[in-house]
């Protein structure tokens, strides 16, 4: 545990739900954990007692990257957990893989509705369909253009062009619109939706004030700092700004609000955390204006400033999507100046 996670509270301690099984965190309100083939190892999954039409069941919010192993991990829960219940309901905070990609299975296997906020389900379906983000030649020319331009990086990235859709192959054809501040009742419960933006297009957290709990997806994590990346979909994106004040908002929210995250485990202090993640990015704004006292800098060359641990390849394309998005937000924000040189590298330098 670091020395900020020292700073919350973990009411459950280091429990986890066994593979396949759910612990129970409020009445009514159950935690799946599923694996991930990635560094970040793991996404936390919610299951909501609820009732709809009459029919009692469950709801489940979010979903896990499409694969064998996590469908397996499904099918152990339905087995074992349920209740002999149906479920009746998906709700999906956001479009990304680990968040919507068993979305098509998961509605198909139970004929129940996904509930999402129109610009993701958008998104999404885009994405299934198409390359995006971190794979294929717009993707390797986009980071190109901000300095990742040895052979070896570039050649990887080029054939990554189907990175989204080999997690999430296909989106549901319908779902039901999530607006923010829209009032779910699911079970006995009403749970209010929270936009928030830099992260994801139109991601929607859920708060129920009765059992003072926050399903906060991917917007407030307590070990790790949320991914706030610029893509080449939108490269002169500013995300960060979106992001920051997404996170103030949810001050309104109760101190002692008990937040439930998609990553490493529930805790209380979220005031404490929001104050924690606003210095975070505030102390790697300052990195990236020191670093361009020296000179002009590219997004490449300023990975190891913002990043001090050794990146694989799909660390450093999301490495390079954040510090692009910090980059933007000072050259936006009228503090550096951005210029693009003859090797057609953008390099930024104080103003």
């Amino acid at each position: 545990m670091n020395a900020l996670e020292h700073e919350l509270h973990y009411p459950l301690g280091d429990a986890l739900p066994e593979p396949g099984r759910t612990l129970e965190i409020a009445p009514g309100v159950r935690w799946v954990r599923m694996g991930l083939p990635f560094a970040l190892d793991h996404i936390n999954l919610w299951l909501l007692r609820d009732r709809i039409d009459g029919r009692e069941g469950w709801t489940i919010v979010d979903c896990g990257i499409t694969n064998d192993a996590t469908r397996e991990a499904w099918e152990e829960v339905f087995a074992r957990e349920l209740d002999g219940l149906p479920v009746l309901r998906l709700i999906v905070t956001h479009m990304h893989p680990d968040h919507i990609g068993l979305a098509h299975w998961l509605t198909e296997r139970w004929q129940c509705r996904m509930w999402i906020s129109a610009t993701d389900f958008n998104a999404a379906t885009l994405a299934s369909t198409a390359t995006t983000g971190f794979g294929g030649g717009s993707a390797a020319l986009f980071m190109a253009s901000h300095g990742l331009t040895d052979p070896e990086s570039m050649e990887k990235i080029k054939a990554r062009s189907n990175y989204y859709a080999s997690m999430v192959p296909k989106v549901p054809a319908r779902f039901r619109r999530l607006l923010d501040g829209d009032t779910i009742r699911i079970g006995a419960h009403d749970w209010t939706c929270h936009v928030g933006y830099g992260h994801a297009p139109e991601h929607m957290s859920l708060h129920c004030a009765d059992l003072g709990l926050l399903i906060s997806g991917d917007m407030v994590l307590p070990r790790i700092s949320t991914n706030v990346s610029v893509i080449d979909l939108e490269p002169e994106a500013n995300p960060l700004p979106l992001y920051l004040a997404s996170i103030e908002r949810m001050r309104a929210l109760p101190a002692d609000t008990l937040v439930l995250p998609s990553h490493g485990k529930p805790f209380r202090g979220l005031h404490q955390r929001i104050d924690q993640l606003k210095t975070h990015h505030d102390e790697r704004f300052a990195d990236l204006l020191a670093a361009c006292e020296g000179g002009p800098q590219s997004a490449a060359d300023l990975l190891t400033v913002l990043f001090k641990r050794k990146l694989d390849l799909h660390q450093t394309t999301f490495a390079m999507g954040e510090a692009i998005a910090h980059l933007n937000a000072l050259w936006l924000g009228g503090k550096l100046r951005r210029s693009l040189d003859p090797d057609g590298v953008y390099r930024f330098s104080l103003s």
